[in-house]
């Protein structure tokens, strides 16, 4: 209606530079930061680099990362800053631009600016690459429309965001106190009671020839690296098809639990149990601990990593069980809640993202003036 009313023969698209500077920080050396702070500092990255007791911009500012791998990320900061040298700051002629508006067209644009990154070392950003970003340019009232919609589904992705926090740390609460026993329960080392499980010898070129996106098996190497493969790349031997818990020894330190046709690099390993129940169990003790792990492998080298002993010889309490599958049913239905992708609260957020960049997209793409223009001629 209001496009209607204000804009019915479409808008004028404009470079960004043209009502709005763009405005690079201000050196402040790493000694001269501090671990707490009144004002965050900001430099090339996503997040601040630290704090600092003076500010040199001020609250409800777009910023822009200069330099890194993340030249180009966007954000609006909403309290008063340090703006540092590898960051751009933007200052719109406030009579023409709303000054949200410029942040949601900006980082409608964010990948693009992110592929504009230049340099063989150290990738930067250019501020003329800014500087000649083409928005739309619709009447103050159309813009102070489009920040309050766009606004209202970013308020309600960051409430799911903080409920999800805050589920994550209830989880972890019930989860420590379900799996917090006395001596009224005997404690056993895991390789008393468990059958130990061992990984597939693979580099890194033979993941990527087998790896398939209609695969059958999963294979999972260090780090987050996992692929799916066919069932014939696999030797028959080294493929797991009962519920097992994987213990992620090097790089990034985790476990996991699968119960889906799996094979793991041999640097790894996995536990199972004929009772599907105390292998979920186990899996949850260790989560519980996962601190302790962690802990054990530092300074085993370049990589954190942990031998086999850690697990093998840890001792862990063994409840009857229907203790066992009680707190299990407690903790997959929390677990459930705050880490799956499919039904829980990541999922909600996930949808609702992806609702607001589709509404973002469509209320920042008006018919241009020039084009109109050209129709009736």
């Amino acid at each position: 209606e209001l496009i209607e009313r204000l804009c019915p023969d479409g808008v004028e698209y404009v470079e960004l530079g043209k009502y709005c500077d763009i405005l690079k920080g201000k050196q402040l050396n790493k000694e001269n930061l501090l671990d707490e702070g009144e004002y965050p500092a900001f430099n090339g990255g996503i997040t601040h680099s630290g704090f600092t007791d003076k500010y040199n911009v001020e609250a409800n500012t777009t910023i822009i990362s200069q330099g890194g791998a993340s030249a180009g990320f966007v954000q609006f900061i909403k309290t008063k800053f340090w703006a540092n040298a590898h960051c751009y700051y933007l200052k719109p002629n406030t009579e023409i631009l709303n000054n949200k508006y410029v942040f949601y067209c900006v980082k409608n644009n964010q990948l693009k600016l992110m592929k504009c990154q230049h340099g063989a070392g150290i990738p930067a950003l250019k501020s003329i690459e800014i500087f000649k970003l083409s928005i739309p340019l619709p009447p103050l009232e159309i813009q102070e429309e489009i920040v309050r919609i766009l606004d209202k589904f970013t308020e309600l992705t960051t409430e799911l965001t903080t409920e999800l926090g805050l589920r994550k740390k209830q989880y972890e609460y019930y989860r420590d106190k379900l799996l917090s026993f006395g001596e009224e329960v005997e404690y056993k080392k895991i390789k008393d009671i468990f059958e130990r499980l061992k990984g597939t010898p693979i580099t890194a070129t033979k993941m990527k020839e087998i790896e398939r996106e209609d695969g059958d098996i999963i294979v999972i190497a260090g780090g987050k690296t996992v692929i799916k493969a066919k069932e014939n790349d696999i030797e028959k031997a080294n493929i797991i098809r009962v519920p097992a818990v994987l213990v992620q020894s090097r790089g990034i330190i985790d476990v996991l639990y699968l119960e889906k046709a799996f094979t793991f690099k041999n640097e790894m390993w996995a536990y199972t149990n004929e009772n599907k129940i105390t292998v979920k169990y186990l899996y949850y003790i260790l989560k519980k601990n996962l601190n302790y792990l962690r802990q054990a492998s530092l300074g085993m080298g370049a990589l954190p990593q942990i031998s086999l002993t850690v697990t093998e010889d840890l001792k862990i309490p063994i409840p009857p069980i229907e203790e066992q599958k009680r707190i299990v049913e407690i903790l997959d239905r929390f677990d459930k809640l705050v880490n799956d992708i499919k039904e829980g609260l990541p999922a909600e957020i996930e949808m609702r993202e992806k609702q607001y960049e589709y509404y973002r997209d469509k209320l920042l793409n008006f018919k241009r003036l020039e084009e109109i223009k050209s129709e009736n001629r």
